[in-house]
């Protein structure tokens, strides 16, 4: 098969982590050459599809690439969030992923970026081949090095994912996206909304209507399985919450050496407030990794009209239906679909490890931090000669999706984290890294003899009875891991 031209690496996918894994590359390999094949028409992946008032979870100080920064260090002065720093809309992630693009990638020389291109899986004897999804038209790539699979995260959004529940016709249906343009239905509108799904997808959709000035008995939540979340306060940037940030540490550490199971180690957690739930006593049983202001908690808990018999297999005007019972809710109910799943866990993906010969599948190596993860990936790549000793340096954690199977990919940041701070390159590259959340902000406060740094002290002391717990925790987990 004849090439129409060479490159060293093929990324297949223009999302957060594959551009985050291209963007640090550059860096490290000065001389490489990348293509990016996505099928989307701009970078960034799931975030063209992303419903208008989305945001980030997270800071936008650690999230997108390591050479561009994203976001401010002025905290929120009002709104659920307030205190804390600002969390990017969907918008501004699209825009910043398309100015890496036009900016840096493209203007290297270095890339060739080829949207709305379809991979087609072939990449044997250091060939692929791509077709333009509009005109059919395909390219053949010689591969000097590697193959990069960047969509082991299969994000599912609601404009994108397929329902899994039946809709009668006539039923008033929509999805996150829709909601801001009710406005032009002029006085046609719903007289209640009903938000199906338990996940962030569905929070942000109940906030939005409350913040809309939606009366909450005017909601129904459907809610198969109520879902523990990581309190935002412990997981902010910089100096000024580095405390904070190490208590936390501590918690879970002294959490994991005196509870039983995960659920039991997720109890003490809330006690203290690290972890939150929306409704005190209701047990949840689901943990993603979304991350919750307080304030947006005490908006959500607005809601009382809170439904939980299993998941929905179909709604219909006025109904809802489920495998075994059924829920009323007015006739002219607007039915919002928040059953997408950001991670589907129960798709089949190529677990193991991320370095395979002529191809490398990018996976976390510190949970939940993608772009980081995928970053410090590219850095294995060009500085360690061996797939051995990249993946022993790279161990992919597992995704979590119940409180019994975190203390498994807790243990393998743990085991990774020790990993690195024993390399001298990987400590160095960690310090000066903007992705990675304390890594910069402990070497500044090191070379400036910050006496908040005394935290750490506690933190070395819980790691001797922490790991331990966490071991025998994630020993637990496999079993309920395994499917997965």
């Amino acid at each position: 098969m004849s090439a129409d031209f060479e490159t060293d690496y093929l990324v297949v996918g223009a999302g957060a982590v594959g551009l985050a894994f291209v963007d640090a590359l550059l860096d490290e390999d000065p001389d490489c050459h990348v293509t990016i094949v996505d099928m989307h028409a701009k970078p960034g992946g799931h975030w063209n599809d992303a419903y208008s008032f989305v945001a980030l979870h997270q800071p936008s100080a650690f999230y997108g690439v390591n050479s561009l920064e994203f976001g401010d260090d002025v905290v929120d002065s009002h709104g659920p969030n307030k205190g804390l720093y600002p969390l990017a809309s969907g918008a501004e992630v699209s825009a910043y992923f398309t100015h890496l693009m036009n900016r840096r990638l493209l203007p290297s020389g270095r890339v060739s970026y080829h949207p709305l291109s379809r991979y087609d899986g072939d990449g044997s004897d250091g060939h692929a081949a791509f077709d333009s999804i509009l005109s059919g038209k395909r390219t053949n790539v010689k591969v000097r090095k590697k193959t990069v699979d960047a969509t082991f995260y299969k994000t599912s959004v609601p404009s994108t994912h397929k329902r899994q529940f039946g809709v009668a016709p006539g039923t008033p249906m929509a999805i996150p996206g829709d909601l801001p343009d009710l406005w032009k239905r002029g006085n046609d509108l719903p007289a209640h909304y009903a938000i199906l799904g338990a996940g962030k997808t569905a929070m942000d959709a109940g906030v939005w209507l409350l913040q809309a000035g939606v009366d909450p008995d005017d909601i129904t939540w459907v809610r198969p399985r109520d879902s523990w979340l990581i309190n935002r306060t412990y997981t902010q940037p910089g100096p000024d919450f580095f405390e904070k940030v190490v208590e936390n540490q501590i918690a879970q550490l002294n959490a994991a050496a005196e509870a039983k199971t995960g659920d039991e180690m997720f109890e003490l957690l809330g006690r203290g407030g690290y972890m939150l739930r929306i409704d005190e006593d209701v047990k949840p049983e689901m943990f993603h990794y979304a991350t919750i202001s307080e304030g947006e908690i005490d908006l959500l808990r607005q809601i009382k009209n809170v439904v939980r018999k299993g998941r929905v297999t179909s709604v219909e005007p006025g109904k809802i239906v489920f495998a075994d019972d059924e829920h009323s809710v007015p006739g002219n109910t607007l039915f919002i679909d928040c059953t997408a799943t950001a991670v589907p866990f129960d798709d089949t993906r190529q677990h193991g490890p991320q370095f395979r010969g002529d191809t490398i599948v990018l996976q976390p190596l510190h949970v939940p931090l993608v772009t980081f993860s995928a970053a410090l990936t590219a850095f294995l790549e060009v500085h360690f000669s061996d797939d051995e000793t990249k993946n022993r340096l790279g161990i992919p954690a597992p995704l979590t999706d119940t409180p019994n199977t975190y203390p498994l990919g807790m243990l393998t940041n743990f085991m990774n984290r020790g990993a690195w701070s024993q390399n001298p390159k990987i400590a160095a590259w960690l310090a000066k890294s903007r992705l990675d959340p304390t890594g910069t902000t402990f070497a500044k406060m090191m070379a400036e003899g910050d006496t908040r740094l005394a935290v750490m002290g506690g933190f070395q002391a819980a790691i001797e009875t922490g790991i331990p717990g966490l071991q025998r925790l994630a020993e637990a987990a496999q079993a309920e891991h395994q499917p997965r």
